[in-house]
């Protein structure tokens, strides 16, 4: 079991909280938690006197991402070329960790022998998120990878974007408003709630709790497979993980009704167990008195390591807020400077870089080289399922040589024993034979 946090991890005695203790983070011995960092490489946020420009559609550094598609074509020009995307995939792989390299490529090579790594989740990050998941133990990130498998296969996940019709979209946006709105400091997708205007009763006129449901694992595999590689080209580093905030201005008790129980718990667990390590960080504002009382129910239904992620603030927030997202990128009801007037409201624009056409366009391309944009080369490592096998098949063949001749070499000892043994017999019968009978 690969078990090495040199450089990797931080101890966590004490999450964020809003000081009253609501956010402290221990186990039920007692003994502080690990928290890997943020699962991108470069993870600290710039200085506040040198927060970089911000990242809304009208700032993208749009010559540079259009310098970088030009340079793209010309490498290549065709999108049958898997080299001309070279560049591109470096960007969208990040760069790796030599000690997760090395414990990813161990654990891949595990599931490959067991025949239980379907080419289309012969992923690095994918694996990756799964083993920090379980602190890099390999045989709970392969029980939890195997029922990641199983889920997927039973939901029909992989049937979901091509068959899955959300026609009551804007009906429910407007009872339970929701929705992606621009990115961080760092360029990760930026999610909002107003769970304080959620409308239980009307949302359950206009779609059901298991349509809702659907929707959001449709939402989470868009993420995952174009927001997050998206937002990497736009920041040009890997972005992998999501910040999100919560407004929950008057929620109380009475708001965890029986549905919304179920809602939540469900949401949770296909979050916590098939989407690990997605979420940077959760701001919850506006918490009120009744809010602090529901979080104390609410909060022992989530591990200690989404917990040390979430800061549960009050109506004095703005500038917690303004150290982590652009000014530009935050609504208005939130201290932001954006109304997304054009779209009805921030959160029914889904405003952000996988809106941008030049990114599209790039993603686009690389799609088509690898039929779908997880499945690229990295940093020029060979990830390709043909090199995976012919490593994976050498060492199968190097251990059954080993074992091979240990038992050639425990045949050989057998044989000088059982020549012994005949000598021995050889010297008996002559032995006899010598001896005169006497009747």
């Amino acid at each position: 079991m690969y078990k090495s946090r040199e450089d990797r991890d931080i101890v966590i005695s004490k999450g964020g909280g809003d000081g009253d203790g609501d956010g402290d983070v221990a186990s039920s011995s007692g003994k502080p938690k690990i928290l890997h960092p943020p699962i991108e490489s470069h993870w600290h946020l710039p200085p506040k006197d040198k927060h970089r420009p911000s990242s809304s559609m009208s700032n993208l550094g749009l010559k540079t991402m259009i310098k970088f598609r030009d340079t793209f074509k010309k490498l290549g020009g065709s999108s049958s070329s898997i080299s001309s995307n070279k560049s591109l995939k470096m960007v969208l792989g990040g760069v790796r960790d030599p000690k997760d390299e090395k414990v990813v490529e161990c654990f891949r090579e595990l599931l490959f022998l067991e025949d239980q790594l379907p080419p289309q989740h012969n992923d690095y990050h994918t694996l990756l998120r799964f083993l920090r998941m379980r602190d890099f133990d390999f045989t709970k990130a392969k029980d939890a990878f195997l029922s990641y498998l199983k889920w997927r296969e039973d939901y029909m996940v992989d049937a979901i974007p091509k068959e899955f019709k959300f026609e009551e979209y804007e009906a429910v946006k407007k009872c339970y408003p929701h929705g992606y709105h621009g990115v961080d400091r760092y360029g990760r997708p930026l999610y909002i709630e107003r769970i304080g205007m959620v409308d239980l009763n009307k949302l359950l006129q206009v779609t059901t709790l298991e349509r809702f449901t659907k929707y959001h694992v449709s939402e989470q595999e868009k993420t995952l497979n174009w927001r997050y590689p998206a937002c990497s080209l736009a920041a040009k580093r890997h972005v992998a993980s999501t910040t999100s905030i919560l407004d929950v201005h008057g929620v109380g008790l009475a708001n965890f009704s029986k549905p919304a129980r179920y809602l939540f718990m469900e949401i949770q667990k296909i979050d916590s167990n098939y989407y690990p390590e997605t979420l940077n960080r959760l701001f919850i504002v506006n918490a009120g008195s009744g809010f602090k009382m529901l979080w104390k129910a609410v909060k022992a239904f989530l591990d200690t390591r989404t917990l040390a992620k979430i800061q549960v603030l009050g109506y004095n927030y703005q500038s917690n807020l303004l150290d982590v997202v652009d000014q530009s990128n935050l609504p208005t009801f939130l201290g932001g400077d954006c109304t997304c007037s054009d779209y009805g409201g921030c959160l029914l624009s889904d405003k952000g870089p996988w809106n941008n056409p030049d990114i599209t366009e790039m993603l686009q391309a690389i799609s088509v080289d690898n039929n779908g944009v997880n499945n690229y080369e990295e940093n020029g490592n060979l990830d390709s399922d043909e090199g995976l096998l012919r490593n994976i098949k050498i060492k199968a063949l190097e251990a059954e040589f080993r074992e091979a001749n240990k038992k050639i070499q425990a045949l050989e000892a057998a044989l000088e024993e059982a020549k012994i043994v005949l000598k021995e017999l050889g010297q008996q019968v002559e032995d006899l034979r010598s001896t005169p009978f006497e009747g």
